[in-house]
């Protein structure tokens, strides 16, 4: 059944410092946007530190970090554990997003910091420090600007997944537990996601027919539409056929 999207723990911009609507250890499919953020300025200055300094293991052991964050949670990600227990609890709360996007940037990171670490093994240095300084680059302009390439990345291959997979060609009104018999408009949201909850908001303000799917009670749509990331806002026809549209 399509539900509403629950306000019971929406996050706000109001929450102040220790105050969370997500916790960082259990709620592992959003995380708050500024974790990435410090994870990016640690990644991107260490990695230029590593050119500077002319000691390229520290790129080496950076990829050992992201691997270990990645295969064992965010508690043994180092970055984020000072984001979340230091940082956090004394500057409060930023906004909760997909946690996706964020972990396939740093997959991406892994991939070219490793293959730099390689790269140096074989004597070719040039190739080495050209890897290690995109990483620096791309994780020091997402920590400054909240551009995350990586993260673009991903967006768009879920939309073209999306448009272009067939999963999201059409949706069956029985999934919706509503007659499909004019035009609506399903918004695939997350009851933590900070711009789930903006997009929402704009949609109703337009005064679009709304309904909200909960990917968290239902897992099971988002699989089978293949929805990669919230917020997903979709327009159904009465004849069930879907087409994507932006979530901005």
């Amino acid at each position: 059944m399509a539900t509403r999207p629950d306000r019971s723990r929406a996050p706000t911009e109001t929450r102040g410092p220790g105050q969370r609507s997500a916790d960082p250890y259990r709620d592992l499919d959003v995380i708050d946007s500024h974790a990435p953020r410090a994870n990016q300025a640690t990644i991107g200055t260490l990695a230029l530190l590593a050119f500077l300094i002319d000691w390229w293991p520290l790129l080496a052991i950076l990829a050992v970090q992201l691997f270990v964050g990645l295969r064992f949670g965010r508690r043994f990600c180092l970055p984020c554990l000072a984001y979340f227990e230091l940082i956090q609890p004394r500057l409060g709360e930023g906004p909760i997003e997909d946690s996706r996007p964020p972990r396939f940037a740093n997959q991406v990171g892994l991939v070219v910091l490793t293959a730099a670490s390689v790269a140096h093994l074989l004597r070719l240095e040039s190739i080495g420090w050209g890897f290690g300084l995109l990483v620096s680059a791309l994780a020091l302009l997402a920590a400054v600007t909240g551009f995350c390439v990586g993260c673009e990345l991903y967006k768009l291959a879920s939309r073209l997944r999306g448009s272009y997979g067939g999963t999201l060609q059409t949706i069956d009104s029985a999934d919706l537990d509503i007659d499909l018999d004019e035009p609506l408009t399903v918004l695939f949201t997350h009851p933590l996601c900070t711009d789930c909850h903006q997009v929402e908001r704009k949609l109703r303000q337009r005064g679009t027919r709304l309904v909200g799917v909960d990917v968290k009670e239902r897992p099971d749509l988002a699989r089978k539409y293949g929805i990669s990331v919230v917020p997903t806002v979709v327009s159904v026809e009465p004849d069930g056929s879907a087409t994507l549209l932006p979530s901005t």
